[in-house]
């Protein structure tokens, strides 16, 4: 199946994507939008920026696109017009996105955009729970950096990376305030810094944390670098393995 990701560098469209080359999927390129403002419906505010030096490192064709408009129907409309002008020469079959599939106002968006294409969409891990989820990431070495809220009980998780460590507290506050454990629905974006698939880890060298109030923030990252990994052996073989004819 030949696929395009919508990918914001966080957590569960890395996740996604990694779903996708697991799976032996045609990943065509990835779709990231970058909002100028912060009230959009269906796309990440913070740290998209950071995508393009990401896709650069996994070698994935990328196109970056600016959203600045706030209506769930214009913004799907953002990621169609991407598809639609590359479908003869990078054909896509569907696009993917992260998550459980509890975000239903960007799936089913994004479904009703594309449809007039006959391009499918689809959450990578529709009907998991996404407290599993998120677990198998920290099991297999994703960092992910909180870099936006809009929730009680996340201000202090502001600019902070979940660990397998803090993990279970981050559970107990999502029961004491109510977000949603994977943040869908908004409560929290994130970016991922490190993971299975990268060759390089994004190291964040300064990082300035913005408040609006005590429920909503978000970091920019001022200065970053992307460093190589030192990989076992083992590491090697797995990584040239998910990648063998990964661009086809």
């Amino acid at each position: 199946m030949d696929v395009a990701v919508l990918y914001s560098g966080g957590k569960d469209s890395t996740f996604a994507l990694q779903h996708a080359v697991e799976r032996g999927w045609n990943i065509k390129y990835l779709i990231s939008v970058k909002p100028t403002r912060k009230d959009c419906f269906l796309f990440h505010y913070a740290t998209v920026e950071q995508t393009r030096d990401i896709a650069s490192m996994l070698g994935i064709p990328h196109f970056y696109v600016k959203c600045r408009v706030a209506d769930p129907v214009k913004e799907a409309d953002i990621v169609k017009d991407v598809v639609e002008k590359n479908q003869k020469r990078m054909k896509v079959d569907a696009v993917v996105l992260g998550g459980t599939g509890l975000q239903e106002t960007q799936l089913k968006s994004i479904q009703n955009a594309l449809r007039p294409l006959k391009v499918d969409s689809f959450a990578s891990h529709a009907g998991e729970e996404h407290d599993l989820v998120m677990e198998q990431m920290l099991k297999s070495g994703y960092e992910i950096l909180i870099t936006q809220i809009a929730s009680d009980g996340l201000k202090d998780w502001l600019g902070k990376k979940i660990t397998k460590e803090n993990f279970s507290q981050l559970k107990k506050d999502s029961v004491k305030y109510g977000f949603h454990i994977g943040f869908e629905g908004g409560y929290a974006d994130t970016l991922v810094t490190d993971c299975p698939l990268f060759s390089k880890m994004l190291i964040v060298e300064d990082m300035s944390v913005i408040f609006e109030d005590d429920y909503c923030g978000h970091v920019v990252i001022n200065k970053y670098r992307m460093e190589d990994k030192i990989r076992r052996p083992e590491a090697k073989r797995v990584k040239k393995g998910i990648f063998a004819g990964f661009l086809r």
